[in-house]
């Protein structure tokens, strides 16, 4: 299956962005492709820049990597009670709420790098579990309708959307990233 496959009637709008970059992304491959490139690209990441935020108001990198993960697993969670056949509208989550908590800066980049690449993994193992009839079926999260698959490249488009807000506003000056 690929993302190209996805109708807009399976995913809330917002996500639109996302899912509008992955073309015709195969969703098992693409979850494995976009965690090495992902590891790659914070390999590359200075060790003085880990605390760095672009603007006052603004996110740290390590902020940035924990919302990352904290968002994979809403996500992934949600997959999950949806491919079980739960109708349960979910609801939605203040993601600068969670960022305020999580006290990310306070973390080991070892630390982030580790549960980032666990929780991905792990839901590799998720998605790979899933039929091809699991994939198809829906729930409502934050009152939008979402179908399994759907999650699953949106967890892929929003790590996307992330590391190129990485490269593009908190290292531009550094020729250690990609092109993403």
């Amino acid at each position: 299956m690929k993302a190209s496959n996805i109708l807009p009637a399976e995913f809330h709008s917002f996500y639109k962005p996302y899912m509008d970059k992955l073309g015709d992304m195969v969703l098992i491959e693409g979850l494995k492709t976009n965690l090495k490139e992902s590891l790659e690209f914070f390999d590359k990441i200075p060790v003085e820049k880990h605390g760095y935020c672009y603007q006052e108001d603004k996110w740290t990198i390590k902020d940035v990597i924990q919302h990352m993960i904290d968002v994979e697993r809403v996500f992934a969670y949600r997959a999950l009670r949806f491919s079980r056949g739960d109708q349960t509208n979910l609801p939605g989550f203040d993601e600068n709420d969670y960022a305020k908590t999580a006290e990310a800066i306070n973390r080991s980049w070892e630390s982030l790098m580790s549960e980032f690449e666990m929780v991905r993994k792990s839901n590799i193992l998720l998605f790979e579990s899933f039929s091809d009839e699991k994939l198809t079926l829906a729930g409502t999260a934050n009152n939008g309708i979402m179908t399994v698959r759907a999650l699953g490249f949106v967890i892929i488009g929003h790590c996307q959307h992330h590391l190129r807000v990485l490269e593009e506003r908190y290292l531009q000056d550094y020729s250690s990233s990609s092109s993403l």
